[in-house]
């Protein structure tokens, strides 16, 4: 599958794996709108994109409120008139045991991580159906096949993404879009290191990994998709 001229939304592409995303695609030829709520990160790769002489722009996306996502996906078909990816990168956690969690912290990680997905999908998939084509990749984790301690909502929202992304590909691809699921393993990027700084970086792996990853599923022909893949670190210590 060509990229080139393909437009895409990458949420939470101000950092991380999401930077990472946003960078792979574009040098494979996608127009990538950074999408994140922190908008001078999302313009700083976006700006790191046109030095490398590729395409991108920016929208201001909170993806856990209807009102932020609607706004933004009707900005980038006002710029560009056609959306024809989707990657939800967007998460969140919250490092507690369960009897320390508190609702409203429950909430917020269901908010950002399975609801935001949903809402992103769901303003965004009839523009896909009309054009009979697109191709929606969701980020989940390691988390959604293995469980460790201080992480319940996490756990909870991730393992509800995988099950919301497989539902969603069945429908779908009806109408000539596709829905795949990565499943992610520890990466090298703020999301661990600045919760967990002492984790051997050894266990982890470089987000370029991943987001190479993407391009590939990205590229299958028209005929084929890879509904789900998981990319682990060799040395893992989650590894289910």
């Amino acid at each position: 599958m060509e990229l080139t001229n393909k437009v895409a939304i990458v949420t939470g592409g101000g950092q991380g794996l999401g930077e990472a995303i946003c960078r792979a695609l574009s040098r494979a030829g996608v127009t990538v709108v950074v999408a994140d709520i922190q908008a001078e990160k999302a313009q700083k790769v976006a700006d790191n994109i046109k030095q490398e002489g590729c395409a991108g722009s920016t929208v201001m996306m909170d993806v856990s409120r209807e009102d932020s996502v609607k706004q933004a996906v009707e900005q980038v078909m006002q710029q560009y008139g056609h959306i024809d990816i989707l990657v939800n990168n967007a998460g969140i956690d919250y490092t507690l045991p369960f009897d320390e969690l508190t609702v409203e912290q429950f909430d917020r990680v269901l908010d950002v991580n399975l609801r935001g997905p949903f809402l992103t999908a769901r303003h965004i998939i009839p523009i896909m159906y009309r054009q009979n084509e697109g191709h929606i990749v969701n980020i989940a984790s390691t988390a959604a096949r293995r469980m460790w301690p201080n992480a319940a909502a996490y756990h909870a929202s991730k393992w509800g993404l995988v099950g919301l992304s497989h539902a969603l590909f069945t429908e779908a691809r009806q109408h000539g879009v596709k829905v795949s699921t990565i499943i992610a393993g520890g990466m090298r990027t703020p999301f661990i290191l600045d919760r967990f700084p002492d984790t051997p970086l050894s266990n982890l792996q470089d987000p370029k990994h991943v987001a190479d990853t993407i391009v590939f599923l990205l590229q299958q022909p028209t005929e084929t998709i890879i509904p789900e893949v998981m990319v682990v670190p060799l040395n893992e210590t989650s590894w289910p």
